[in-house]
Parts: C-alpha cells; sequence; structure tokens
C-alpha cells in the first residue's frame, strides 16, 4: 500500500520551526508503507524553504528527497485534465495546483491514504470520488 504525502506534512518534517516537527517526524519514520510524492508537492517545498531559511538548504531537502525511496510521481495528461474537473467544480475553494494534484493522483493510483496538515485537503471530499471506496486521511500525528 502506498500514501501520498502532501507540502504541509513535508514541510513539518524538513523545517525545525514548523509547531508540527516533532510530531511529523515521528509519524513518517513510523512510515510502512511506499511514500508518493506528487511533483508539484517538490516544486512548492523547494520554494517554502527557500523562503523560510535559504537555497541551499532547500538544494539539500531536493536532494533527500531524490535519494530516498519515496516515489515522485510525475502528472499525466489524465491527471491535469482531472485537476481541471476538481478546480472548476469546486472553484469557491480556489484549491491550489498541489492540492488538486494530490487529489487527482490519488484518484489515478487509488491511493486511500494522505499524510497533511492541511485542512483544505482533509475537508475535501473529492479524493477517490470515482471509486466506491472513501479517502483515508491519516490524522494520528495531528
Amino acid at each position: 500500500m502506498a500514501v501520498l504525502i502532501d507540502t504541509s506534512f513535508l514541510l513539518a518534517v524538513t523545517y525545525e520551526k514548523d509547531e508540527r516537527h516533532l510530531a511529523a517526524r515521528q509519524a513518517r519514520q513510523n512510515l510502512k508503507e511506499q511514500q508518493v510524492i506528487p511533483l508539484p508537492v517538490v516544486q512548492e517545498i523547494f520554494q517554502l524553504i527557500v523562503a523560510r531559511r535559504s537555497y541551499l538548504h532547500a538544494l539539500q531537502v531536493f536532494d533527500t528527497i531524490r535519494s530516498s525511496s519515496s516515489i515522485i510521481e510525475r502528472l499525466t495528461d489524465e491527471d491535469l485534465a482531472r485537476m481541471s474537473e476538481i478546480m472548476r467544480q469546486y472553484a469557491d475553494a480556489e484549491l491550489d495546483f498541489a492540492d488538486t494534484a494530490i487529489m487527482a493522483i490519488a484518484e489515478r493510483l487509488n491511493i486511500m491514504q494522505v499524510y497533511t496538515f492541511d485542512r483544505v485537503i482533509s475537508a475535501c471530499s473529492v479524493l477517490n470520488t470515482r471509486t466506491t471506496s472513501n479517502c483515508y486521511l491519516n490524522s494520528s500525528f495531528m
């Protein structure tokens, strides 16, 4: 089984000043499932670390992600089309690109767990709407 990793969770893991840093690190250490990180999440985490720490630290985190056993999942044309559908359907929520990428990838790969601190994703019922099962948000570390 695989789990998706969201930007908010990854930032908490990598940024020591995040109030959820210790909880996120412990949760990630306890993860036994394959970790899937959408490419837009990698881009977003890089930008956030540059803003909070430095370019060199962001590069170090990027290299760590690349060399880890995590899968960096690229977007397909079908993902992009589904993302557009989700953004239009939930336009009033103004979902961002990375969040809708997570939703589309979760549907495509039938991933039922998303590690996130993002209330938009955790509150959104879009995940896996094309399947009969509901998305499980791992909140044991929240």
